[in-house]
């Protein structure tokens, strides 16, 4: 299919279809369902598309995530129309790489931001857009709800990482956490988060004229950052949370039963919460 003039699909190797954005750039674009709003699923660091096409089995929580048709993606496919995407240097849940064109690392909030702005107009994708956030997703999904708020009906962050983390965690965790991102290894293409960057990015950018819909789901079950010696960050992520959603005016959900990874966790939950939203979008 040809787009009019913003870009081109074609197949691609796994599910979806690759979409061709400034001339030689390819991104895995996967979209089921029909409705409107389209949501948009925006996956964790290094997370692609079938992090909301895959779920774990509860009767073999340690065999990681497989196909399911619980899964987050299918779904919200039976109520809506729905896209999450393979962004650069992201690899698959069988440990392939994406098909995605690689770029340089590191990247910010605004180069994934303008990325998916692409993608979804190249595709033809209509909006309005209810975005959904996962980790690093959230940052993306925080930036594109403020630089293209007409597009946007409603929001909903799965642990999503919260601009207020650099006020929350401690200076000496924050400065941890930084150093353990500049020493990922940005040479293989592999995706690399810069928080720096996109937390200025987000906060020159302008406010959100008035709230949206708006769910945070947050983890329950503690996980830590693991940086440096300077004491747990579970507390600051969870204080982090609860300013998120008080600065979104959202439906706050804290009973998930779940470590960071609610979407294959709980798929059921979060497609609930996207159901909810997209309900009041519509209404």
């Amino acid at each position: 299919m040809t787009s009019d003039g913003a870009g081109t699909t074609t197949d691609a190797p796994a599910s979806g279809r690759m979409v061709t954005i400034d001339g030689d750039h390819s991104i895995l674009l996967d979209c089921r369902g029909t409705g409107s709003p389209t949501v948009v699923l925006v996956s964790g660091t290094g997370g692609a598309s079938d992090e909301w096409t895959d779920a774990v089995d509860p009767a073999q929580p340690g065999a990681g995530p497989t196909p399911s048709d619980a899964a987050v993606l299918p779904t919200v496919a039976s109520f809506t129309r729905v896209c999450a995407y393979d962004r650069p240097g992201t690899t698959r849940n069988n440990g392939a790489p994406s098909p995605s064109t690689p770029v340089p690392q590191p990247t910010t909030a605004q180069d994934g931001a303008t990325d998916l702005q692409a993608v979804l107009s190249a595709a033809r994708e209509n909006t309005p857009y209810v975005l959904v956030g996962a980790s690093w997703g959230a940052m993306i999904t925080a930036l594109f709800a403020r630089t293209a708020f007409a597009d946007v009906s409603g929001l909903v962050t799965v642990d999503g990482a919260s601009v207020f983390l650099r006020d929350t965690l401690t200076p000496a965790q924050w400065t941890d956490w930084m150093q353990k991102i500049e020493a990922m290894d940005s040479t293989t293409g592999s995706e690399v988060p810069d928080y720096e960057s996109s937390l200025d990015e987000i906060g020159a950018a302008p406010a959100m004229p008035h709230p949206l819909p708006a769910t945070v789901l947050s983890s329950d079950i503690p996980w830590d950052l693991q940086v440096g010696d300077s004491g747990s960050t579970w507390p600051a992520w969870l204080e982090a949370q609860d300013l998120l959603a008080a600065d979104l005016r959202a439906e706050h959900v804290t009973d998930t039963d779940s470590g960071h990874g609610i979407a294959i966790e709980q798929p059921q939950l979060v497609s609930a919460a996207i159901r909810e939203v997209v309900d009041q979008a519509r209404g």
